[in-house]
């Protein structure tokens, strides 16, 4: 009786036919099992390291300014002289629960102007500086004037649609009644009189430190007046000298606006 021996199935075959049967299959075992590890989902996700963040230009820009501001005061301004302007602390707080930090400024000088025109021939220009928080200088000048003297005051409105009528009565932030500059118990826009010369010309400087051009009661916004007669700064008697200083009609008015130094 002829035997024949069963081959095995193609993909089993020792290609060679000199390997033994077990140290092949060990072999075939090894060779699957590299194909499953480097094939996904089996294989291991490369290890990356995270890089460390750039800031943006602009992100590190303003920490730099930051940085600045909260610094020592001593470390950014040296004491200012005898010479100079007073300087004022502010603070600067970061947020909830950080330090606050001091920061030294100057306060900067403040200037405004009003130019006065009317329906007569006076005109003339006033101009008012202010430093710091201390009293305000105010320099006036006026043609077209009769010789002698002129009341002048501020009025509480800038409003001229009516002429200088609009600009309504003195400015009294402190409900007082009309008075001299000079006086407890005044207006605050009760400034006195002009003098005019033999040619119509009044130039005067005043200091007042009611009249300032920054706060609750400043003046910016408000009309000067210069008016037809002299205010006799309510002593007159007269049943205006408590209200207006009877210093009759308004020849001219100017509006107070913000001017650069």
């Amino acid at each position: 009786m002829l035997v024949t021996r069963a081959e095995p199935h193609a993909a089993h075959q020792n290609p060679s036919g000199c390997l033994g049967r077990d140290r092949w299959l060990r072999l075939e075992q090894s060779r699957v099992q590299s194909i499953i590890r480097a094939c996904p989902p089996y294989r291991r996700p490369p290890v990356t390291h995270p890089q460390p963040k750039t800031l943006p230009k602009a992100a590190a820009a303003a920490m730099a300014t930051q940085t600045f501001l909260l610094a020592p005061p001593a470390a950014l301004f040296a004491a200012p002289s005898s010479s100079a302007r007073p300087f004022h602390s502010l603070r600067l707080v970061a947020g909830p629960g950080s330090a606050a930090r001091a920061l030294v400024v100057a306060d900067a000088t403040k200037k405004a102007v009003a130019v006065l025109k009317g329906t007569s021939e006076v005109e003339g220009v006033v101009t008012l500086t202010q430093d710091d928080e201390g009293p305000t200088t105010v320099s006036v000048r006026v043609t077209g004037l009769t010789p002698g003297l002129h009341g002048f005051h501020l009025h509480e409105f800038g409003d001229t649609t009516n002429g200088c009528i609009s600009t309504g009565p003195h400015f009294n932030p402190n409900n007082m009644t009309h008075g001299a500059p000079e006086d407890e118990v005044r207006h605050a826009g009760d400034l006195g009189n002009i003098v005019a010369n033999a040619e119509g010309v009044a130039e005067a400087t005043i200091v007042d430190s009611q009249i300032p051009l920054t706060g609750p009661n400043s003046v910016v916004g408000r009309a000067f007046v210069v008016h037809e007669l002299e205010d006799d700064l309510g002593k007159g008697g007269h049943e205006l000298s408590l209200s207006t200083g009877n210093a009759g009609g308004r020849l001219a008015c100017g509006v107070v606006g913000l001017t650069p130094l």
